[in-house]
């Protein structure tokens, strides 16, 4: 089967499970919404237990054969599953806009940044590492391979975020169970049908569910890891589930990233850039700017760029070239921004948008609040949708203290004419990336991951790829 998404209203084609190799009708099917419409886009195969079970048996069965590979060969193998993906890219982005949202050339940058990403990894190497070689002993550092690894996905970044896991778990020798979120999972389904085609049987596997296998998943003791992007209530819940067997754990988890505007910048130029940094993808980003802290005299300016910013962007529908930014992903945030909204109005001043759009599918006007304090919702919480809360600041030493008060700690960013000021600034803050003068820039090669309860582990870079191995040493005698 090879889904055309330009008829997946007309014919509603088939999108099937990925099990051993082979494409496998769900046990039921699950309905796929278009958040531009808020009406069916497609049905797509739903896996019931057995059918989860019978993935991870073909990953455990396909583990001994694939790790006992070179790893040359892994990195053809993934440098062909790359070529594929990006001789296919518009066809992926194209689907991924109808099933996420998106506007189109942003579904097209996450196609380019998933072929990347692979090629990156097929570029990186797991040596043998003496650590100490004399007349009378040799001891060697290893990275083996841990076995079956579940990388489970949520609905943000659909295929980028995929990659991030399923790249070095097989480069490293790992074979791979995905689980992607019940509203995106058209785009991982129809990239495991392109790996079927190109790796062993069992050696990449994905099942859909409707929440209600991941639990299963993440227990099952064929499993040796858990990789895991989503939000952090969900987070505590993967980590518990996974001491009874002590599985190896990644979590990448949500955050409440604030950006602090230092009092000798371009604000004109600045808020361009903190607004693309809040709106991404409608927000709905993990790193995205989510507060910003600004001096009192820079104030006034301030929200008044981020509003003409805010009115001047086309919200609509992804396949629309006009668009600037699409809807919410599902209806769920959807209705959960409308709090933040309500939240917003009530405790603060909002000065754009703050409604619904009067038209069909998940839309909200992309919003900004003035004079609202750090301890109500939109300021504590993660929104993931695109309302900016701006706080007003005095002293600088008060805004570092209350951008780091909060349970999360992914990201963060500073802006500011005098790079050494603003390096000493990021230094204070308490996240696991922190970005001076530019924001979401992701490299490939260089690590990535949280601090406190934005989560634990490394994804990208060398420390990335070793995530996925188990450090092994042999202590020999001469």
């Amino acid at each position: 089967m090879s889904a055309n998404p330009k008829v997946l209203q007309s014919t509603i084609p088939e999108y099937h499970l990925v099990i051993d190799g082979h494409l496998v009708p769900g046990a039921s099917t699950l309905d796929v919404i278009n958040p531009a419409t808020g009406k069916l886009l497609t049905r797509c195969a739903r896996a019931n237990k057995a059918q989860l079970n019978a993935a991870v048996s073909a990953a455990k069965r396909a583990f001994p054969a694939w790790s006992a590979t070179t790893i040359e060969s892994r990195k053809r193998l993934l440098l062909s599953i790359a070529d594929t993906l990006e001789a296919r890219s518009a066809e992926f982005a194209r689907l991924l806009t109808q099933e996420q949202g998106k506007p189109l050339a942003h579904a097209a940058g996450e196609l380019g940044g998933s072929v990347a990403m692979i090629r990156a990894f097929a570029a990186m190497d797991l040596p043998e590492k003496v650590l100490r070689e004399n007349a009378a002993e040799r001891i060697v550092q290893q990275h083996a391979p841990l076995g079956v690894i579940a990388a489970i996905t949520p609905w943000n970044f659909p295929l980028v975020l995929l990659m991030i896991k399923v790249a070095p778990a097989l480069l490293a020798g790992n074979t791979v169970v995905a689980k992607p979120a019940p509203t995106t999972p058209l785009t991982t389904l129809l990239f495991g049908e392109l790996c079927a085609d190109l790796l062993p049987p069992g050696v990449l596997n994905v099942i859909v569910d409707q929440n209600d296998l991941g639990g299963l998943l993440t227990q099952h003791p064929d499993v040796a890891k858990v990789a895991f992007t989503g939000s952090t209530a969900t987070g505590r819940k993967v980590m518990a589930s996974v001491a009874g067997t002590i599985k190896r754990l990644t979590l990448e988890l949500g955050g409440n990233d604030a950006a602090i505007v230092l009092d000798d910048i371009d604000v004109k130029a600045v808020a361009a850039k903190i607004f693309r940094g809040a709106m991404v993808n409608c927000g709905q980003v993990c790193l995205a700017i989510k507060r910003v802290y600004v001096p009192d005299a820079l104030y006034e300016v301030m929200c008044a760029e981020l509003v003409a910013l805010a009115n001047a962007t086309v919200v609509g529908d992804g396949l629309d070239a006009a668009t600037q930014m699409g809807p919410l992903q599902n209806k769920a945030q959807f209705e959960k921004v409308q709090e933040f909204l309500e939240d917003a109005r009530t405790h603060g001043t909002i000065i754009a948008g703050g409604k619904v759009l009067d038209r069909e599918g998940y839309f909200i006007a992309p919003t900004i609040v003035r004079d609202i304090a750090d301890d109500t919702r939109l300021v504590r919480e993660e929104q993931f949708g695109p309302v900016l809360p701006v706080l007003r600041y005095s002293e600088l030493d008060d805004a570092i203290a209350r951008a780091n008060s909060t349970e999360y700690g992914l990201g963060g960013t500073v802006w500011g004419a005098d790079s050494k000021r603003a390096y000493a600034v990021a230094q204070r803050i308490a996240s696991g990336t922190v970005w001076v003068n530019k924001h979401l820039e992701l490299p490939p090669d260089i690590p990535f991951g949280g601090a406190k309860q934005s989560g634990f582990g490394t994804e990208m870079g060398q420390e990335g790829l070793e995530e996925f191995t188990q450090s092994k040493i042999i202590n020999m005698a001469k």
